[in-house]
């Protein structure tokens, strides 16, 4: 009874760990990042180190203005794993969205080098490097000269070390809203500042207003308004600053007289429409990778227009692509039925093209799709269709990780077994071993299913040693718990046995 306490309560952990991140994905779709970020906090106190959930939050931070705290999240994703790639483009977009450009290209460079084929990655060494020629200029403009007398400098030099350097007296420090006021200094002239912020400078004169209006005495009746008008004014001001470092005003200047000069396109989707899909399949890929389905599923749609009404080279790869981007923001929406439609779309052009790649991944995301309906079986077969295409270790063992599991979910053990040994074989192969360990437990518990104790126990012993490995506190306790129960079980049938042999002797 204790062992199967225990073995219910360490998938509670597992059970409750799930809904919270899940409730705090739904909420950020829904544009609730502080609620999201408190669902993905009380996630982390059941599995502290799990990167997806915490760039889940350092996403949502990061949609708040909070740069410092998303960095943190972001920093704390790649701790154990210095290559996860959603990790480094987190990080990377913090240090963008904090205006440190050159470190945030650095990032993204790393990225793109791990996963050469997501395009977030070049599409953030675009925009840092942008950001880093509107900022200092470009080195081509600035041509320097040894031209000159130089001897009015020596002269200053000579001054300067007779003289010997001042130190500077330490400001004293304020305190409380003088404090705040001394804090809040100017970014740049009001006109650049009404520049900058477009439609927001209205706002910002209103709350200026509101905190030098004396016949409110915000300071002394109602703290709580004068920080939340000082937080504002905070928040915009460092807005203005990332504004002005990543685009400072001579650019856009420029940019306004060549506009000037600059023909109008006469076609919406420009002279060269191959190139136009190709970038809007990118800007596609970087609003979903983002968290902008919304965004993600209407340039998809509009794209997919242009792309039909037009005649374009490899148009039925470039269809089909943009079929399987709209299914996948679909999913992300939570409109499963209508993702199911866009991937099948996906899937007959890929045959009728004989186009491998795209087939096994209309194959991969039919799979998906139909796991989240809770419809195993055709989740199977979809699955089967796609390991003669699998190209590589690291895909073979997730997708017969995922095998294993619908054939446990169909209480077909015999065959979640046997996923689970090609999986573990994968995963040793390609020498990941978390996938090592995810494998191992799912065979332990198709073992456990088919009353193959001994077997499951074994599994269940190397997946405590793998989990050691990868000091995942939360997976030792959940296996320890099991190896428990499984001891418990084993246990049972001697002491059975012993009682019949008493009541013989006797």
């Amino acid at each position: 009874m204790q062992a199967d306490f225990d073995q219910n309560e360490g998938e509670e952990q597992v059970g409750s760990f799930s809904i919270f991140f899940a409730e705090g994905e739904s909420l950020a779709k829904q544009g609730e990042y502080k609620k999201a970020i408190e669902s993905f906090t009380k996630a982390l106190e059941f599995q502290a180190e799990d990167k997806s959930c915490l760039v889940a939050r350092s996403r949502c931070h990061l949609l708040l203005g909070n740069g410092a705290a998303a960095l943190q999240d972001a920093e704390a994703s790649l701790k154990e794993d210095k290559k996860y790639h959603r990790g480094l483009f987190q990080k990377a977009e913090a240090l963008y969205a904090m205006g440190d450009f050159e470190h945030a290209l650095v990032f993204y460079h790393r990225g793109c080098k791990i996963r050469p084929e997501l395009h977030e990655f070049t599409l953030g060494v675009q925009k840092s490097q942008e950001a880093i020629n509107n900022s200092i200029g470009s080195s081509k403009s600035c041509k320097l000269e040894k031209i000159g007398d130089l001897s009015f400098f020596q002269q200053q030099d000579v001054i300067t070390k007779k003289k010997g350097t001042k130190l500077l007296k330490p400001r004293t420090k304020a305190s409380g809203p003088a404090k705040a006021k001394a804090e809040r200094k100017p970014v740049a002239s009001e006109k650049t500042i009404k520049e900058l912020l477009g439609e927001l400078y209205p706002d910002k004169e209103y709350l200026d207003k509101l905190l030098k209006d004396p016949g409110l005495e915000l300071q002394k009746k109602d703290k709580s308004i004068y920080n939340t008008v000082e937080e504002a004014l905070s928040y915009l001001d460092q807005r203005t600053e990332f504004w002005r470092q990543q685009k400072p005003m001579y650019t856009r200047k420029r940019e306004k007289e060549l506009k000037k000069y600059k023909p109008k396109p006469t076609r919406p989707i420009g002279s060269d429409p191959a190139k136009h899909i190709v970038k809007s399949l990118e800007e596609i890929d970087a609003a979903l990778a983002n968290g902008d389905a919304e965004k993600s599923l209407k340039q998809a749609e509009q794209t997919l227009k242009a792309c039909q009404a037009s005649d374009v080279p490899n148009k039925a790869e470039l269809l089909a692509t943009l079929h399987s981007c709209i299914g996948n923001a679909l999913l992300e929406l939570g409109d499963t039925e209508k993702a199911l439609e866009s991937h099948l779309k996906d899937l007959k052009l890929a045959e009728e093209r004989d186009m491998l790649d795209a087939q096994s991944r209309a194959l991969d995301n039919l799979g998906k799709v139909y796991s989240i309906l809770g419809d195993y079986q055709k989740a199977t077969e979809y699955w089967q269709k796609k390991v003669p295409l699998v190209r590589s270790p690291e895909e073979g063992t997730w997708l017969f990780h995922e095998l294993g599991c619908c054939n446990l979910e169909l209480q077909c053990y015999q065959e979640a077994r046997e996923y689970g040994s090609q999986s573990l074989q994968a995963a040793e192969e390609c020498g990941d071993q978390t996938w090592q360990l995810n494998a191992s437990v799912l065979l332990a518990q198709a073992e456990c299913k088919l009353e193959n104790l001994e077997a499951a126990l074994q599994s269940f012993n190397r997946s405590l040693d793998l989990a050691k490995a990868l000091d995942d506190e939360q997976s030792q306790k959940a296996i320890g718990k099991a190896i428990e129960d499984i001891n418990a079980r084993l246990a049972q049938p001697d002491d059975a046995t012993e009682g019949k042999d008493g009541e013989e002797s006797s």
